[in-house]
């Protein structure tokens, strides 16, 4: 059988029920009705700053992705009021809000919210407002956006009590003499930044914000315009769960804008997740004090051992295509071994691919690429000798995706490996593409350093998959390779930021991580070693110059 795109294994159909059914106390927190919107009714946001949601001078009225008529007004902040952002982070001292010598109270504060947060979150009503709030927005699949939600859930119930005061856990080791102990503690960098893209409006906003606020420090969070009511919604959730209002200021607008918001107000650390051109350009102009999550050309490796072939067929069809590929993991290259295309893997997920379609969400609009981009690249691709293309390659039909925003079809490329590997053609085949787009390629027997040797000059290391069972093949593609987020094995993926491993690229000191402890303590806090020494003073025959 072929596994259905559609559906998690083990997972019952979903019933989605309309907003109005549900049991609600929305009223109490939400602003926005994610079925409600639309021109008649546009949703309304608001920035935040020093405790007080307010408006910008003018608003830029938004399009629905799919439909093209306006949904969404968003404060379109302008340089001339971005005063008050810059002097709320500038009052923020550099300990932070709190340390874990000052007012340490509150990461109990915060422990207590993340479980009211959680509890919130499982209320059918609240879990559903927020799916349809991320399908209005970013359309995918009611699978993927309740996923989203829930992969959310699961992160507040992980630092629920007392797990965020162990977050900032150090350590001490003996001193030289009685009295002296040396500490090594985290500490929060104060003013801080965060920069979030599209894809994800819920999840990676949410995880990379508590994590700043859990190690005692003051974001400015900053997401893309076109999705940002959503962390709207949740930051109106986490005041109503206990948070206080003047943590966090939320800033709408255009990047520019924040851009002005970090050259005045200087902030000690900015996270940054979205495009590798941006990432580099803002490296630059804070002078390195950045964490990155940018660009993901991701690769999948299947080895010699062929099994479970619907199963990898499936998961394929999930890692390229499934939020219409709109994912920083999604899978960009498939190095399949001859034995898979020989088993006839490549017409398997042929099938699936071309079974998705737009009334379900499993394809959709993509909202970082227009439809001409992506056909042009394809067409760039297929000048290559011996290029063929596998599926896809047309424009979605009986739509009205706004032309600002593409529509294509499920598409894959097949390159061959030696004209891939080429220096004239490399570049483009390895070319992200933020969309329903993969490049598939087939090695055989004797060819895995040249496909090592691919993966080596790829520029950017985030997620990889290496499917097979076979220790030995796996142990020497993980021993040859350093994407930091790797799967491995027959059920091997590349997309897959839960809240329960971590997330992020790795080979660079810059990267970020997300969703874990560990990644938490990397990006949100900073080592200060405290050496406590009171004695007893020596006795002065020992105090000899030198």
């Amino acid at each position: 059988m072929l596994w259905h795109h559609a559906r998690p294994l083990g997972q019952a159909p979903m019933v989605v029920r309309p907003l109005a059914q549900l049991v609600c106390n929305l009223s109490r927190w939400a602003t926005v009705d994610p079925e409600a919107m639309n021109s008649s009714a546009p949703a309304e946001c608001r920035n935040l700053v020093g405790g007080r949601w307010l408006p910008s001078a003018i608003s830029r009225q938004l399009p629905d992705p799919l439909t093209g008529d306006t949904f969404l007004e968003v404060p379109h902040t302008q340089p001339d009021e971005i005063g008050p952002f810059i002097q709320s982070l500038r009052s923020v001292p550099k300990s932070g809000l709190h340390n874990p010598l000052k007012e340490p109270e509150r990461y109990l504060l915060y422990g207590d919210v993340s479980f009211r947060v959680a509890a919130e979150l499982r209320r059918p009503e609240v879990e559903h407002f927020f799916a349809r709030l991320i399908q209005r927005v970013a359309p995918k699949s009611i699978i993927q956006a309740l996923g989203e939600v829930r992969v959310t859930r699961k992160f507040f119930e992980n630092f629920s009590g007392d797990q965020v005061r162990f977050l900032a856990r150090g350590f001490t080791n003996p001193g030289d003499h009685p009295g002296q102990i040396s500490s090594g503690n985290r500490w929060p960098y104060g003013p801080v930044a965060l920069i979030t893209p599209f894809n994800f409006p819920l999840e990676i906003p949410a995880l990379q914000l508590m994590g700043a606020l859990y190690m005692g420090n003051k974001p400015l969070l900053h997401v893309d315009q076109r999705v940002s009511v959503v962390v709207e919604q949740l930051l109106r959730l986490l005041h109503h769960c206990g948070a206080p209002p003047t943590d966090v200021d939320l800033l709408h607008g255009p990047g520019t804008t924040m851009g002005d918001v970090l050259k005045g107000a200087e902030p000690r650390s900015t996270l940054f997740t979205g495009s590798q051109r941006v990432a580099e350009r803002l490296a630059v102009e804070l002078h390195g004090k950045v964490f990155l999550e940018d660009a993901g050309f991701d690769w999948k490796i299947l080895g010699p051992d062929v099994r479970d072939l619907d199963y990898v067929a499936w998961q394929c069809d999930q890692d390229a295509y499934a939020c219409t590929g709109q994912k920083c993991s999604a899978q960009s290259i498939l190095f399949a071994h001859s034995n898979w295309v020989i088993a006839g893997l490549l017409d398997r997920i042929t099938d699936l691919a071309t079974s998705r379609k737009l009334s379900d969400l499993t394809v959709g609009p993509v909202l970082s690429w227009t439809t001409k981009s992506i056909l042009d690249h394809t067409k760039r691709l297929l000048q290559i000798p011996g290029a063929k293309l596998l599926f896809g390659g047309k424009p979605l039909s009986g739509h009205s995706i706004p032309e600002v925003y593409g529509a294509v079809e499920p598409t894959a490329v097949f390159i061959p490996l030696e004209q891939a590997l080429l220096p004239e053609h490399f570049g483009v085949v390895t070319t992200e593409v933020f969309g329903p787009f993969q490049v598939v390629t087939e090695w055989q027997d004797g060819q895995l350093p040249q496909v090592l040797d691919a993966c080596e000059r790829m520029s950017h290391h985030l997620t990889a998959a290496v499917v097979s069972n076979d220790i030995n093949f796996v142990q020497h593609v993980l021993g040859n390779t350093v994407n930091g987020t790797t799967y491995v094995g027959i059920r091997a993926r590349t997309t897959g930021a839960p809240q329960n491993h971590w997330f992020g690229p790795a080979g660079d000191p810059r990267g970020a991580g997300i969703g874990t402890p560990e990644a938490i303590r990397l990006v949100w806090s900073c080592h200060r070693e405290i050496i406590t020494d009171f004695g007893p003073v020596p006795p002065p025959s020992f105090l000899v110059q030198s």
